[in-house]
């Protein structure tokens, strides 16, 4: 991790110029609680802020068209300076899913913010997108003008889990 560049990703500079932040690697190396940190210091500095994990978003974005409301959904959701998409690459999305995240991407391209954590490496993207062409764009999209951290190590909770077995 590059502690001198996240600390300077906290007073927020990134949101301002509309930059995403993409956070990649293992599960438990601290991904979401970077990306909880950096969100929070962005509520601190009076920015509007939203978290979602990837499957919620998704599960969100199909009831709106369902609903009749996806346009709707979408303006609203671009009047967040941050939006937190968690846990991108554990579960796999429909075509559907995989068109509607990115459309929203898409839509917030150069627009507002994001921060995305996923445990798969960018070629691996398409294993839950489905799609080259439409993952090829999206990651273009995401990435271009992009701060990505690609995080290393074991699992904290792993780590934790063998602490407590050793003293017990």
């Amino acid at each position: 991790m590059n502690k001198p560049k996240l600390l300077k990703l906290m007073k927020g500079e990134y949101i301002k110029k509309k930059e995403n932040i993409i956070l990649v690697g293992c599960s438990g190396v601290g991904k979401s609680h970077i990306a909880t940190a950096l969100g929070y210091e962005a509520c601190k500095q009076g920015l509007k802020v939203k978290f979602y994990t990837v499957a919620g978003l998704i599960n969100e974005l199909i009831a709106a068209q369902q609903e009749y409301r996806l346009n709707k959904l979408e303006k609203q959701l671009l009047t967040h300076h941050l939006v937190i998409l968690d846990e991108l690459g554990y579960i796999p999305f429909d075509k559907t899913g995989a068109e509607l995240l990115f459309q929203f991407c898409s839509a917030r391209y150069e627009r507002g913010s994001l921060i995305i954590t996923t445990n798969l490496e960018f070629p691996k993207w398409t294993e839950v997108l489905t799609d080259q062409q439409m993952t090829a764009a999206l990651l273009d999209r995401l990435t271009h003008n992009a701060h990505i951290f690609n995080i290393n190590g074991d699992s904290y909770r792993f780590k934790q889990a063998l602490a407590k077995n050793d003293n017990d």
